[in-house]
């Protein structure tokens, strides 16, 4: 049965929410307000809602946000909403458990938001709170940064396996800025650089941890997404209302969702000696396209993937096995492909500007993801629109590769 997106929104992820004396429950407000307004859904048709939020209790002091949701409108209260976390695919898990609901027939129409406030303390205090997402007291001892020095650790490994060029890594950066900066949401849409700034100069580009440098990794964000899901049912009386073909109404055609081991070095362990350094991830992948009844990259016409760090993106080119695809890439070295990854590109990335250029507020991305690529399938993207785009796939991950989940929207 197929899941339907009728509309979303994603809050202006350079608004310093806590500059602002606003929070969480702000945040959460402006996205379901504005999935309603763009889906032209009534407050009153939501009947379940789901909440992706990871560090809510530490950034904030606050929790239960599922009644942060029936707070937002009249309409809301009674409406069965539940908080969901799974660090940075917190929000994805949010969507998967929302069609689970649809699909089984329980309700027809669910509002999924995700939602992080980051900007209300100090770098290093952040740091600190997002190393939630890794095994405490089992790895990432002695990092003055967590996650810098834990994908510095996947940099090294990749540089080991395979040989890695720190060219390579800034090429993804500069276009995830590039990027950004058409997009009228992004985080550092209005941030300057120099040619020096993607390099391994230490004063344009200082090193945070190891491999990783100020331009290699995602932002601290404020923000917000949601998106409205609809049942089949409900999607065909919406569109002749609305006076649109079903078939031009965004859906969810395919998802993968898969768990690996906790610790980095187990993961890296367990994968020595094999083709994928994260082989959960690559099942991810494929088992998004078999449900969608699909062969695999060369049948997706955009990406929105998880750029938490540039070697994650890197990471994840691989996976998608662009070395069937595309001359002269080779296993484990995607970098053949850069070329093809522009907007106007054959394998579309991170139109949006992704993590890095456009902004990670950590329970929101996974709704980004899909609202970007629900509005690139409608030919809504504007500046940043892959021109003919028909089918979409995201790529979200938690921890160190830990959570994964993948979406494939397309119409038609």
């Amino acid at each position: 049965m197929s899941v339907y997106v009728l509309g979303g929104h994603q809050t202006d992820f350079a608004h310093n929410y806590s500059r602002a004396g606003e929070g969480l429950f702000e945040m959460l407000g402006a996205s379901v307000r504005g999935a309603l307004e763009e889906s032209r859904v009534a407050p009153d048709a939501v009947e379940v809602a789901h909440v992706g939020n990871f560090t809510g209790e530490l950034f904030a002091g606050q929790g239960h946000l599922g009644g942060f949701f029936a707070s937002l409108h009249p309409a809301f209260a009674g409406v069965p909403a539940s908080r969901h976390e799974a660090a940075c695919a917190s929000g994805s898990i949010a969507l998967l458990v929302a069609m689970t609901d649809l699909q089984a027939g329980h309700y027809d129409v669910a509002c999924v938001t995700g939602v992080e406030q980051m900007r209300n303390v100090p770098g290093e205090q952040a740091a600190d709170h997002l190393g939630a997402a890794a095994w405490r007291g089992e790895e990432g001892q002695g990092a003055r940064y967590l996650w810098p020095a834990m994908f510095d650790r996947l940099a090294r490994e990749y540089d080991e396996r395979f040989g890695l060029d720190y060219a390579d890594l800034m090429a993804l950066s500069k276009q995830a800025f590039a990027n950004g900066a058409k997009n009228p949401k992004a985080q550092t849409r209005r941030w300057r650089f120099t040619d020096a700034s993607f390099t391994a100069d230490d004063e344009a580009n200082p090193v945070v941890e190891g491999w990783m440098r100020r331009q290699d990794c995602g932002q601290i964000t404020d923000g917000a997404a949601a998106v409205v899901l609809a049942s089949e049912r409900f999607a065909k009386a919406w569109a002749a209302r609305e006076g649109v073909a079903l078939i031009d109404v965004p859906r969810i055609s395919g998802w993968g969702h898969r768990t690996a081991p906790m610790l980095m070095e187990a993961k890296l362990e367990q994968s020595r000696g094999e083709r994928w350094t994260f082989p959960e991830l690559r099942r991810t992948l494929t088992d998004a396209w078999a449900r969608a009844g699909i062969e695999g990259v060369e049948d997706i016409d955009l990406f929105e993937v998880h750029d938490c760090f540039s070697i994650t993106e890197y990471m994840v080119l691989d996976h998608l096995g662009l070395e069937g695809s595309v001359d002269g890439v080779e296993p484990g070295r995607p970098m053949a492909a850069i070329g093809e990854t522009a907007i106007d590109g054959r394998f579309p990335v991170n139109a949006s500007g992704g993590l890095i250029g456009g902004g990670h507020p950590v329970g929101a991305t996974g709704v980004r993801m899909l609202h970007d690529c629900a509005r690139q399938v409608r030919g809504l993207a504007g500046e940043l629109q892959v021109q003919g785009a028909r089918r979409a796939q995201t790529l979200n991950l938690g921890g160190s590769c830990t959570t994964t989940v993948s979406f494939v929207v397309e119409k038609g």
